[in-house]
């Protein structure tokens, strides 16, 4: 029942009636109970006994039912998938399965050729594990092909297989990194990287292709994301992105999803160490990029895009225009509604802040499955913040302990105190407001928190210290944001 409920948990609206609609068409019999048994999960209602929906006590009926419920929920969801996927990886996929299915029915010419156009998309693309299956295939029925060199057809696939095997090991560190940064406490993210790519053998080389540079890069910003520390991770990105940089132009075209990646991560790191000019000259690439091949990826990244021009705007002391582009947005996501609820925070507009915040309507767990436990966090304290503002006692004080029941062993488990302190200054001002002028109150917080520095302290951790330091110093939160980050 625990995985239905997930299952269900993660639909939207229009995926459940889509569901429904697939059932009926599935169902050969007049038997309904598998839509009523959807539809009392789906309103949030529990069902843990049969006689709610036999009217009697059927238990192995009912565990049927429930098995078949799971069967066709994970069978709807794949074939969803399935039908809705128009990647170039997919469309290599069928091209192989094609191949195959003419090599059955003796078509070998037809095989060999749709075989050949599989191989060459594939190879343009890197895609190692699709190379694989097709090497194999080729082997396979190689003597059927007289124009064919067997010993070519084996150095091709070994040549395949170390380059697997090098995508593979690049997997394996991205594992242990994120591993590590998890239950290693306090080590810095540069260090866990230095550590983990000498575990595998990994050299940051010219010899790496486009794609292996680009998940080494991927690789190192997801260990600063989950650490909120660009800063000791920036000379191993700049020297990621000095190799590609001098690859060959062509290379750039041929892999033009990874580079459009490739300049977003350089975007957002240097947005993250406050390297505003350079974050927007990579977005100025970024843009370019996304207009090739009359506009291939551009919906693809539009959001993406959007965003990071946003947050530079916004910390560059043009918050209306930060707004007005979040506002204009068309199919705005949880990502860029928690940052239009910054943005409007910090221009004191709590009441509109909190009515964007309300559209929130998914639980914490489904939304850290979809934009990870960080955002999550960041959208709790933003919360708390905002009810703080509009002063709704008790809702401030329930999520105030929801957030230490949530939040406290995994920031601990991580090194991040300093979130809990922050957090307990916060409940101080609340319960008193007044002492948070005192000059005893400003020396205990300058003496609990351990900064770095503002060069290199991180973009947002000082941004929600500037809302503690705006109240002490009683100025406005977004000039006191602007005076720590620029």
């Amino acid at each position: 029942m625990n995985i239905i409920n997930s299952i269900i948990n993660d639909f939207s609206e229009d995926e459940k009636r889509e569901f429904i609609s697939y059932l009926k068409k599935k169902n050969q019999r007049g038997d309904v109970k598998n839509l009523t048994l959807f539809k009392t999960i789906s309103l949030g209602k529990t069902i843990e006994t049969a006689e709610k929906i036999y009217g009697k006590s059927s238990k192995n009926a009912f565990h049927a039912l429930c098995n078949r419920l799971q069967n066709n929920l994970i069978d709807f969801v794949a074939s969803k998938s399935f039908s809705g996927e128009t990647s170039e990886e997919m469309e290599i996929m069928k091209l192989l399965l094609a191949s195959r299915i003419f090599f059955e029915h003796k078509n070998n010419k037809v095989a060999f050729k749709t075989l050949l156009k599989a191989e060459k998309k594939a190879l343009e693309l890197d895609l190692y594990s699709i190379l694989n299956e097709i090497y194999t295939t080729k082997i396979q029925y190689a003597h059927l092909n007289s124009n064919l060199v067997l010993s070519e057809i084996f150095e091709d696939s070994e040549k395949n297989a170390l380059n697997f095997q090098r995508e593979f090991q690049l997997n394996m560190a991205y594992a242990s990194i994120k591993n590590k940064i998890k239950f290693e406490k306090g080590n810095p993210a540069s260090e866990i990287i230095t550590q983990v790519f000498s575990d595998f053998n990994i050299e940051v080389a010219e010899t790496l292709t486009y794609k292996s540079l680009f998940q080494l890069m991927n690789l190192t910003s997801t260990a600063a994301k989950l650490q909120s520390d660009y800063n000791n991770i920036s000379t191993l990105m700049e020297d990621i992105y000095g190799i590609i940089k001098n690859k060959k132009i062509i290379l750039a075209e041929k892999h033009l999803f990874y580079h459009i990646e490739i300049l977003h991560l350089m975007a957002v790191a240097s947005f993250r160490n406050k390297q505003f000019k350079k974050s927007e000259d990579f977005i100025a690439q970024m843009q370019g990029e996304m207009l090739k091949r009359n506009r291939i990826y551009f919906k693809l990244f539009q959001e993406k895009l959007t965003l990071i021009k946003a947050m530079n705007l916004n910390y560059t002391g043009r918050a209306n225009e930060a707004i007005g582009l979040l506002e204009k947005f068309k199919g705005s996501s949880a990502e860029t509604s928690l940052s239009l609820c910054t943005f409007l925070f910090q221009q004191h507009r709590f009441n509109e802040a909190y009515q964007i915040f309300k559209e929130f309507s998914h639980s914490d767990i489904w939304y850290e499955k979809k934009n990870g436990w960080i955002w999550v966090l960041k959208k709790s304290i933003i919360e708390i913040l905002i009810l703080i503002e509009l002063d709704k006692l008790d809702l401030v004080f329930s999520r105030l302990n929801s957030f230490k029941r949530k939040f406290n062993k995994r920031l601990k488990e991580i090194g991040e105190e300093r979130v809990l302190t922050f957090m307990g200054f916060v409940n101080n001002y609340y319960e008193n407001p007044k002492i948070i002028t005192s000059e005893k109150f400003k020396n205990k917080v300058e003496t609990s928190f351990v900064w770095i520095g503002a060069e290199r302290e991180d973009i947002f951790v000082m941004s929600f210290y500037a809302w503690l330091k705006s109240k002490m110093e009683k100025k406005n939160l977004y000039e006191t944001t602007l005076e720590l980050v620029m």
